[in-house]
């Protein structure tokens, strides 16, 4: 046997000779290669694996995985006016204390299956979640964001029976992209938005909606970060019509903006991450999906509900309901499949808005309100910048375009970077025709000096 199968790895199970050779034993095998037999040779790999040498000692291994650790520079080393989707707000400790707790922590979804105590905080998460978004129905939280929007519009095709959609032209385009997948047996039509405001095109979507639109979808605020202020009279196009008007809404909005079931909303949807969730490499998202208390909507929801429900006895306790929706109760039979459901970030979540409370959301809403303000006013200032969509009311995200400055969004990011600055996500090849452009961000965070120096870098490097 060759000299490096023998080795025994102390942090992988069952590596010790012996035992493997137990194992061997009991499968009625004399190598591992048999195991891999069935294999058809043409597919498997000649040769070795280009790998480094292992690290047998536990510490030796903890000190090479902070080696390459230390290489990142996270937000807190450096200012960051990055959002698009992943925020950077205060995590109150006790969020994380809470979610680490072993009742709760797991390392797959957080289901709560048999778990009475997960079933009661869950059920606490979709009652919060109700009061925030003002609507009567909350499923368990969805995998993200993503999926909470294209769930929500894969619904209008359920209810409506019709394969028409109608999106906004500066929609979320990830969302956009993972839509196109999530529904692409409909058509999706995007929505013209004013040049000014980037607000919808109001006569664009009375030209473009018809008796074949299931749903009009809305971000409100946007992706581009300004506030939809025409929400009701696109709830009231859509109905006209008898199609179904979805908002995504951004729930750290929505202690100071009108909730979308108060403008017309049928379903409201969105990404949870900013309501106690620290920002993460493909962790911490998650999203919800609201509904009026109304049959046709609650079952086409796939995500499990929790209620309180009483037994013979006249004991109350929680549960799920109308299990029979979903995939896991009905399996083939289910409205649609959902796999992975985030309920230890829902979890979280419910933390968070029992912390904040309804003032704290305010206070919350009203200081990146404030923020976002003066950001756009200083930083417009700025020769060679310019606010785009000037016309609008923005919450938490704003555009810079750098067309006058002859420089692009690479290149001014790259000069931040260097001054210790996370530019804003560059827009030029998602949003072509808004030229050099980038999306910066602020949240409660970001603190009035942040923004000055932000300010007077760019007026160095533009100038």
């Amino acid at each position: 046997m060759d000299k490096k199968q023998s080795i025994v790895y102390p942090y992988m199970p069952n590596s010790v000779e012996s035992i493997k050779k137990e194992m061997m034993d009991e499968l009625g095998i004399k190598s591992i290669e048999e195991l891999y037999s069935y294999i058809p040779e043409k597919l498997k790999m000649k040769g070795k694996l280009n790998l480094p040498e292992p690290l047998l000692s536990e510490i030796e291994l903890k000190e090479h995985v902070e080696g390459i650790l230390s290489k990142n520079i996270s937000c807190n080393e450096y200012l960051s006016f990055l959002g698009a989707g992943c925020y950077r707000h205060y995590v109150p400790s006790v969020c994380d204390e809470v979610n680490t707790r072993s009742e709760f922590l797991t390392a797959y979804c957080g289901g709560t299956y048999t778990d009475h105590g997960k079933c009661q905080a869950i059920f606490e998460f979709t009652s919060l979640m109700s009061e925030l978004v003002d609507m009567d129905v909350v499923g368990l939280a969805t995998y993200d964001g993503g999926q909470a929007t294209c769930t929500s519009l894969r619904m209008t095709y359920r209810i409506t029976g019709r394969k028409e959609l109608l999106v906004p032209s500066t929609m979320n385009p990830e969302i956009l992209s993972q839509l196109r997948n999530f529904c692409d047996f409909m058509t999706i039509k995007s929505v013209n938005h004013d040049s000014k405001t980037g607000q919808m095109d109001l006569n664009d979507l009375k030209r473009k909606i018809s008796k074949d639109t299931a749903g009009v979808f809305i971000e409100n605020p946007s992706y581009l970060g300004f506030i939809e202020e025409h929400g009701e009279e696109i709830g009231k196009i859509a109905h006209e019509y008898g199609a179904i008007f979805v908002v995504s809404s951004d729930p750290s909005s929505l202690g100071i903006l009108e909730a979308p079931a108060n403008y017309g909303a049928d379903i409201t949807c969105g990404d949870i991450q900013g309501l106690g969730m620290h920002m993460g490499y493909g962790s911490g998202q998650s999203g919800y999906i609201a509904s009026k208390d109304e049959p046709q909507f609650i079952m086409n929801f796939p995500n499990h509900f929790y209620s309180l429900y009483e037994n013979e006895k006249g004991e109350y306790g929680f549960s799920r309901s109308l299990n029979q929706r979903t995939s896991y109760g009905s399996r083939e039979k289910a409205v649609e499949y959902l796999g992975t459901n985030t309920g230890l970030w829902a979890i979280t979540a419910a933390v968070y808005l029992s912390l904040m409370g309804p003032e704290g959301m305010y206070d919350l809403g009203e200081n990146v309100m404030y923020k976002t303000q003066y950001a756009a006013k200083v930083i417009s200032e700025v020769k060679g910048v310019k606010i785009l969509f000037g016309g609008s009311t923005n919450f938490k995200e704003f555009i810079l375009n750098f067309d006058e400055s002859n420089k692009t969004v690479e290149e001014v990011n790259k000069k931040l970077l260097n001054k210790g600055i996370f530019g804003g996500k560059d827009l030029s090849k998602e949003f072509k025709q808004l030229g050099h452009s980038a999306l910066y961000c602020v949240t409660e965070l970001t603190k009035k000096s942040d923004i000055d120096r932000l300010a007077n870098e760019l007026s160095q490097i533009l100038k």
